[in-house]
């Protein structure tokens, strides 16, 4: 049974930073190409970033240049880092493999980036 607990989330201000860790369960993790989502209230579940088993990555425009996605294999971890926060990434972010397997979703974690 495939698990995937995020954490690191918080209440943070503009221009701040976190750093948000996945560690996956029940899965050959080294084999699978990762993602960060993110919703926020009212919003439908968007990708922010991909990294690839070879480590290749990807973001969305909103996010480039401020975010940095990465992965410990050893650990089954996939990171998060997010450094000039703005309000509008507000959202709970969750991680998940590219295909969004439905089974696989996690509670998430709370981002919420004051004024």
């Amino acid at each position: 049974q495939v698990q995937l607990v995020e954490s690191g989330g918080g209440l943070v201000q503009a221009g701040g930073s976190l750093r948000l860790s996945c560690t996956a369960s029940g899965m050959i993790f080294s084999l699978k190409t990762m993602a960060w989502y993110r919703q926020a209230p009212g919003k439908q579940r968007e990708r922010v970033a991909t990294i690839t088993s070879g480590g290749s990555t990807s973001y969305i425009d909103s996010v480039k240049g401020r975010f940095t996605i990465s992965r410990d294999n050893a650990k089954n971890t996939v990171y998060l880092q997010m450094n000039g926060l703005k309000p509008e990434d507000t959202a709970v972010y969750y991680c998940n493999t590219d295909s969004q397997k439905a089974n696989y979703w996690g509670r998430g974690t709370q981002v919420t980036v004051s004024q």
